[in-house]
């Protein structure tokens, strides 16, 4: 059975992160889970994600979850604008909430840390190389 669509296409918050998302070197994207994700050869970013509560778990729908820099990750994981995200929080993996205040230059810095820790060499550099 395949998970249900968890998306709208015409929601402009997806259509700006696809904008940041899709200039990376042969990225694109799919659906999994019922939520977009953003790929080369793994995925380096979800639109959408599910927080695991002590009563159950909430679903946020606005976010972009992305596998943050080590070192990074605990300030982020401090900010309330951010979240451990199920399944994928235990690898490393950050969810920001995306809202009407989101710095969008942040945002493309975070799915670019994610983009240089999945995509490989090769991609690393023609991105490096504005290929």
């Amino acid at each position: 059975m395949a998970h249900p669509r968890m998306f709208d296409d015409d929601d402009p918050v997806l259509g700006r992160l696809r904008e940041i998302t899709l200039t990376f070197p042969d990225a694109a994207e799919k659906v999994s889970f019922g939520i977009p994700a953003f790929y080369t050869t793994k995925v380096f970013a979800y639109y959408g994600g599910s927080e695991k509560l002590d009563d159950g778990y909430v679903r946020h729908g606005s976010s972009v979850l992305v596998l943050a820099d080590p070192v990074e990750l605990p300030a982020l994981l401090a900010e309330a604008r951010c979240y451990l995200p199920m399944y994928l929080g235990v690898a490393g993996w950050v969810g920001l909430h995306l809202t009407d205040h989101t710095d969008w230059d942040e945002v493309r810095e975070l799915v670019d840390t994610s983009y240089r820790l999945t995509a490989g060499i090769r991609r690393v550099k023609r991105l490096d190389d504005g290929r």
